[in-house]
């Protein structure tokens, strides 16, 4: 009996499902702060902490160092593979090498930044996030942003690789946000027939770019003017909508 009672707690231990990671659902940034002072998106929105909740119900704080900021509305949770632990997606810009993108997930019990891109380089410069999306088809997404989106905006495409986010390729051109203003949505990815692609306006914001990421780089795909400059994301919802109807149009055979 005591044989078969071990081997019954044995077979017990081999079928129970193992025990889930524990993963961030939610985030805030905390404790707004006028120690950088660009305010590129207004006041406050420059913050010295991020403070997240995981599904066990903890609060758990990450501090910047008196020169850096969270220069940012707020986290973004993304998932970059199937496998991979949720991340939060915000924005970091130091008093001498302006914004970089990170992502801060969980390093056993505590919030930490796991990979980073490399800054702008220079104060007073910011970046806004396009989105995360699988741009290559291959299950891992790619991070796009738009850096110095008010002085000669550039698209980045960039990969986890580590500690890292490494650019992958770079088109100029592009503006998706108005100076001082809170609102960050002019951009975003979108599925156009049937491929995932990156909704962005020109720099004059009169056009919305679509872009796609090919093994030669950034490609532009098609064009969309706009009926006035895009001040919010309603316009990409149109324009998605055409583009995505064009597509559907079978060419009549003459």
């Amino acid at each position: 009996m005591k044989a078969y009672l071990l081997s019954l707690c044995a077979l017990i231990v081999v079928l129970a499902p193992a025990a889930q990671a524990e993963r961030i659902v939610t985030a805030r940034y905390a404790e707004p702060v006028e120690r950088y002072g660009h305010f590129a998106l207004g006041r406050p929105h420059e913050y010295a902490r991020l403070v997240a909740t995981t599904d066990a119900g903890r609060d758990l704080g990450l501090a910047l160092p008196r020169d850096e900021v969270f220069e940012d509305l707020a986290p973004r949770l993304v998932q970059l593979t199937d496998q991979a632990s949720p991340a939060l997606l915000v924005i970091v810009s130091s008093r001498d090498d302006g914004a970089r993108l990170a992502l801060v997930g969980l390093d056993g019990k505590r919030l930490e930044i796991v990979a980073q891109s490399a800054p702008i380089g220079r104060p007073n410069r910011w970046l806004n996030p396009v989105g995360v999306a699988d741009l290559s088809g291959d299950g891992e997404a790619e991070i796009a942003a738009v850096t110095t989106p008010h002085l000669g905006g550039v698209l980045r495409v960039y990969r986890r690789r580590g500690e890292r986010l490494v650019e992958l390729a770079s088109l100029g051109g592009f503006s998706n946000h108005v100076y001082g203003a809170s609102e960050l949505r002019l951009s975003r990815p979108a599925r156009i027939n049937g491929r995932m692609q990156l909704l962005v306006p020109d720099g004059r914001r009169e056009n919305v770019r679509v872009v796609a990421l090919s093994d030669a780089g950034l490609v532009e795909t098609d064009r969309r003017p706009l009926s006035e400059p895009i001040t919010g994301p309603e316009a990409l919802d149109d324009c998605e909508r055409r583009l995505n109807q064009a597509a559907s149009v079978t060419p009549q055979s003459g």
